[in-house]
């Protein structure tokens, strides 16, 4: 880890642009400049090397990158915003240049629009409620933004409720805004959480681990209680179990689990399913 940040420094240091073939699963800085295979027009045998990525490029380039958070479009260039890793996607259909992003370490969370999370009411002002919901400025909430409610019929929501919902505006320019249907108007597992159980914060790489359709994981837990689990995009997770110590065990699994490798879940899991 140490060794691919010096790496990255240097170049950045010395201003070359370096290929983003070279560099995937390895440490990128904020202001570096990426560079992508020319996949059409290639130069001699073997393909013409490496170029910068040039998203104006007009009818030349039929190539569609998808630019995801830690990168930035600035002209026809990209660069790093975030320090981390740099990952890739390829695409689905086989054609493009996929999506390219960095899995970094980030505390704060960013709201994006169509992200779960788990927020705290912490206001009401006339029909819109203010949730907290970790970023730099809380996010409204409609009365109206729940399954079946009208002016006649208010959900039953109080200050200090968690709310689970997903946003539908998330930009630099403008306040979040959240809802609790999904497009057909339907609940769909959103709304008010039980006022039991415990809510509890980690990393938001831990988060998008959990909720990786292959997590072992969460399979793991399950087979050791019965417990109800909502997870938050923005790094909250609310567990409940049938008793209390049973609450704080999975809550403490859960914390740890991003330190720990395969073999100390398995010794951890089978001396809790002993006792």
């Amino acid at each position: 880890m140490a060794e691919a940040a010096a790496v990255a420094a240097e170049s950045l240091a010395g201003g070359r642009a370096r290929a983003a073939r070279t560099v995937l699963n390895q440490v990128v800085l904020p202001g570096e400049e990426l560079l992508l295979p020319e996949q059409e027009d290639a130069e001699g045998p073997g393909g013409g090397g490496e170029r910068p990525l040039r998203l104006n490029a007009g009818v030349r380039s039929r190539v569609r990158v998808v630019c995801g958070p830690g990168l930035r479009r600035c002209g026809d260039r990209l660069l790093v915003t975030k320090c981390g890793r740099l990952r890739h996607k390829e695409p689905g259909s086989g054609s493009g240049g996929g999506v390219y992003w960095v899995d970094s370490q980030q505390k704060r969370y960013v709201p994006v629009k169509g992200d779960h999370v788990i927020g705290i009411v912490t206001a009401k002002s006339g029909d819109i409620f203010k949730v907290d919901v970790g970023g730099s400025e809380p996010a409204s909430l409609s009365y109206l933004a729940f399954e079946g409610a009208t002016k006649r019929n208010r959900p039953n929501v109080q200050v200090g409720d968690l709310i689970y919902g997903q946003f539908v505006v998330a930009n630099k320019d403008m306040e979040p805004e959240m809802v609790c249907i999904d497009s057909c108007g339907r609940a769909n597992g959103m709304g008010v959480i039980g006022h039991d159980g415990l809510l509890f914060k980690v990393t938001l790489g831990l988060i998008r681990k959990l909720l990786a359709p292959d997590c072992e994981i969460i399979q793991e837990v399950g087979k050791l209680y019965p417990l109800e689990i909502v997870f938050g995009m923005n790094g909250r997770i609310w567990v409940k179990a049938k008793t209390i110590q049973q609450t704080l065990i999975l809550a403490n699994i859960l914390e740890a689990c991003e330190h720990m490798t395969a073999d100390q879940r398995k010794q951890i899991f089978s001396r809790l399913a002993e006792s």
